[in-house]
């Protein structure tokens, strides 16, 4: 059940999912495929991710799908983890933190 305020809404798979979905596109670089992504590995909301370890969020993807994914998804995996941590409380977050291709893998 979700609170607006005085109203209650019952809320069925279908609109927990599509109100998991939504939080999760809050985070930069986070789009409905993603979303989708993270739902699946059990995220469903941004504070999920608070110390989650985003290589093995990654693998566990892997895994899931059953090949290889484009390592750009472990660098989304990586801001969204900062994210989660630092950015969405931070009214003033480091705006370099907040860019995906950041956190890519060093050279």
């Amino acid at each position: 059940m979700l609170c607006y305020g005085l109203l209650m809404i019952k809320t069925t798979p279908v609109t927990h999912r599509n109100a998991a979905l939504k939080d999760l596109q809050r985070i930069p670089g986070v789009g409905p495929s993603i979303a989708n992504d993270l739902y699946g590995l059990g995220i469903t909301a941004v504070q999920d991710l608070r110390d989650s370890d985003p290589e093995a969020l990654y693998a566990k993807l892997c895994v899931q799908v059953g090949q290889p994914v484009d390592r750009c998804v472990l660098y989304v995996f990586r801001c969204a983890v900062w994210f989660a941590d630092h950015g969405a409380s931070c009214s003033d977050p480091d705006p370099e933190k907040l860019k995906w291709w950041n956190w890519k893998d060093p050279t």
